[in-house]
């Protein structure tokens, strides 16, 4: 019973229950006009006329992928209990004095109902600057979630956390593991539809990452899923207008670093024309470093992992995508040095490291490429201690905006960081 405490649930998905009376009831959906309808899940409206079941009954496309909901159905709210008062925290690390000094600030600044944003170049080391505050939170006997809009970074968090944290912590996502009831919790902006009141401390990672920004069902899940008095933290490297807005007009407060944790600048990137591609390449795997290809549309993946592995026979290659059913498999083949070369799309530009890595971005002047991806896929480049720098080429057929601004925040964020 304790694992439906916190969560928003259908009757069909509440399987132990047995009296629905003794549960808060809410409608499923709510009508707003004679021609509208809202659902109380994901917050989004639709006519009427769009979502009519043949039954007579309305049904929401948007959340569809969380299960059917219709009208004529009620959602089951089980409020959170608090958790026992206990520090979970294993990890014996040491932080930069720049880490050290953010933690602390971010330590006082945490408060009921107060929104900070982390802006924090790639690399900085932000998870281990927010281990103090979900320990707080933790000894205070508060629940904590951390979201991220990306599968990947949920994972990769998840086995980060697992290590340096004592208690069991679920790992929610579509093809995710069954959720059970703890302090802690990692799961995707999505994910947090299925929960309500349930987190004192909300952190969301990469919250400038597609498919959260700007998407409203995705805001309305995160405002749902905490508590009444909770404290929100969002991480980025690549802060947003609307972030700044916000901040600028004093509902959020910012709190800013600069530097890498191991106090070297981060790497900039240099400009080849596409037809190099091939000489770079060849020159790049006399190092021996693992090569990560970032390619703008799967189908030039494909085609591309396809020429490689005829022209390099004797490298190790392997393609993923969010299409790709092994995915999880061949990014972690290439962290063990399983694959020398990994061509991706946009799926790992964030949120993962791989130690010593190179990264070539393909077709770098593609309208898909915005300066915020480009620089979170440069951000890849020079995140350990055994090899702080790094190649990152971009191959282009003619420089972009967006190629020049990711160059130039680059060299800013150094400068800040004083370089």
């Amino acid at each position: 019973m304790e694992n439906y405490q916190g969560r928003l649930l259908l009757e069909t998905e509440c399987t132990a229950i047995t009296d629905f009376n003794t549960l808060t009831k809410l409608s499923a959906m709510t009508e707003v006009s004679r021609s509208k309808i809202i659902c109380n899940r994901c917050g989004s409206s639709h006519s009427k006329a769009n979502v009519l079941l043949p039954i007579g009954a309305y049904y929401c496309p948007s959340c569809i992928q969380l299960g059917r909901i219709r009208s004529d159905q009620f959602l089951y709210h089980f409020p959170q209990d608090q958790f026992e008062k206990k520090s979970y925290l294993l990890w014996t690390g040491k932080l930069s004095p720049q880490q050290d000094e953010l933690a602390s600030q971010l330590l006082q600044a945490i408060a009921p109902k107060q929104e900070l944003l982390i802006h924090a170049v790639t690399g900085a080391g932000k998870t281990e600057m927010i281990y103090q505050a979900i320990d707080q939170a933790l000894q205070n006997g508060q629940a904590v979630a951390i979201a991220s809009p990306r599968v990947d970074v949920c994972i990769e968090l998840h086995a980060r956390l697992s290590r340096d944290f004592s208690c069991r912590i679920p790992l929610l996502h579509a093809d995710g593991d069954p959720y059970f009831r703890s302090a802690l919790t990692i799961l995707t902006t999505h994910q947090l539809m299925r929960f309500k009141e349930a987190f004192d401390l909300l952190i969301i990672d990469e919250v400038d990452a597609f498919p959260f920004v700007n998407n409203a069902m995705l805001h309305h899940a995160v405002a749902q899923a905490k508590t009444k008095t909770a404290c929100s933290i969002y991480l980025t490297a690549t802060s947003t207008t609307e972030l700044e807005k916000e901040v600028q007009k004093g509902r959020m407060k910012k709190l800013e670093l600069a530097r890498r944790f191991h106090q070297n600048p981060l790497v900039v990137p240099q400009f080849f024309w596409q037809t190099q591609f091939i000489k770079q390449l060849k020159q790049q795997r006399k190092s021996g470093f693992p090569l990560l290809i970032f390619v703008p549309e799967i189908k030039v993946g494909q085609g591309l992992t396809h020429q490689l592995k005829i022209q390099f026979p004797k490298e190790k290659i392997g393609f993923v995508a969010s299409t790709t059913e092994n995915r999880h498999q061949l990014v972690s083949d290439f962290r063990k040095n399983k694959l020398s070369i990994l061509v991706s799309s946009s799926i790992l530009e964030r949120g993962v490291t791989f130690p010593k890595v190179d990264v070539f971005i393909v077709q770098a002047h593609h309208v898909h490429f915005s300066s915020s991806a480009l620089i979170q896929m440069a951000g890849r480049v020079g995140r350990s201690t055994s090899r702080p720098t790094g190649l990152v080429f971009l191959f282009h057929e003619g420089k972009t905006r967006a190629m020049l601004k990711a160059r130039k925040e680059i060299k800013k964020m150094n400068q800040k960081g004083g370089f």
